[in-house]
């Protein structure tokens, strides 16, 4: 309530101060920022779609912003050159950032002020906009939330910014990396962008922003990130993160587009529920992920060891274990050990099975 009407102050006093001359041309139609989400003291562009306004084309255009500071105070009728916005055609301008310098106010100054309040002008202030704000979203949750990442949005779209956040302290041997990189594609990986590690452009473009204590962000635009062709429909995102070079991988990641419906989530099995070293073990796992065509299984028991594999397809992947041949003879085997994993790599399940005893 208080920085509400701290901010109904801000605008009655801005608005009592402008020359009688000033035209207003109307509400700016979008605004949206780059990196999708960022720390105050994190450069970051704004973007200011002004195609449902009366500005012309390629304006010359500036911002007069008095909340959370002041910067171009008294300089209504002939902003500041540091204060210019840069067009960027299609009547979308942007202005560049990092707000702890350009406000010069600290982080938690600007978290505890009424926010991003701002106007639009030509340079005489003859011709402005209407108030606008510039929407923040803070993250600060995700530090202890234990989630092994976050993407803002959840449901990426290909031409807008994207966020994702990880947690590397999640992540098996990632503790004192260097450098984390994510290694993607989209689409099921039919579309890739590579980490490699010998090619100086990949690791950098590659690279994920260091937040502190094992914390890391990723910013990018799908379609710019990837390079995809004109008219391509982005269906999922599949990525991994990897430590330094290749020393560690998190597990494989998939955010599904906006427009796109998840399907429902893969479930393993054993069949039957109980069984004995006589026995066949049936394992099954349908709904499998897009590209998912295997599974490979490992089972040991004392000094024995059965490895082997298993093919299907997205719906079905399914097949039979001989326990009885391989361990023949051990009636006094209590439990038997099973790991299996997909062709990508990724752990399905590490578990001990109890046998049961036969009469």
């Amino acid at each position: 309530m208080k920085n509400i009407h701290k901010i109904l102050v801000l605008i009655l006093f801005f608005a009592l101060s402008i020359n009688a001359k000033t035209t207003e041309l109307g509400d700016v139609t979008n605004i949206w920022s780059f990196p999708k989400v960022y720390n105050y003291d994190e450069q970051v562009s704004w973007y200011f779609d002004l195609s449902g306004t009366g500005f012309d084309d390629a304006e010359e255009l500036y911002i007069w912003i008095w909340s959370p500071s002041e910067p171009d105070a008294g300089n209504w009728d002939n902003s500041s050159d540091f204060a210019k916005l840069t067009y960027e055609g299609n009547f979308v301008w942007k202005f560049d950032l990092t707000p702890t310098e350009y406000f010069n106010m600290s982080s938690a100054d600007i978290t505890a002020s009424a926010g991003f309040w701002l106007r639009l002008k030509n340079k005489d202030g003859t011709r402005m906009s209407t108030v606008a704000n510039v929407a923040y979203t803070s993250f600060s949750s995700f530090y202890s939330s234990n989630e092994l990442i976050r993407a803002y949005p959840e449901n990426p779209i290909l031409n807008q910014p994207l966020s994702i956040l990880l947690n590397s302290n999640l992540v098996t041997n990632f503790a004192g990396a260097t450098s984390v990189h994510m290694h993607s594609g989209l689409n099921g990986w039919s579309v890739l962008q590579e980490y490699q590690s010998w090619v100086p452009a990949a690791v950098e473009k590659t690279k994920l922003k260091d937040l502190g204590n094992g914390f890391y962000k990723m910013d990018l635009i799908p379609s710019e990130y990837y390079e995809t062709p004109p008219n391509f429909v982005m269906e999922t995102m599949n990525f991994i993160f990897v430590k330094d070079d290749w020393a560690a991988t998190s597990p494989e990641q998939i955010l599904y587009a906006a427009d796109v419906e998840p399907p429902p989530p893969p479930v393993f099995s054993f069949f039957p529920l109980k069984i004995s070293y006589k026995d066949l073990l049936g394992i099954r796992r349908t709904n499998n992920e897009v590209g998912i065509n295997k599974l490979f299984y490992k089972i040991t028991a004392n000094q024995i060891s059965l490895e082997g594999e298993f093919e299907g397809n997205t719906t079905l992947i399914s097949g039979f274990i001989d326990l009885a041949t391989t361990l023949e003879g051990l009636d006094t085997l209590e439990s038997v050990h099973i790991v299996v994993k997909d062709n990508r790599g990724n752990l399905i399940i590490d578990t001990e099975i109890p046998l049961i005893k036969l009469d």
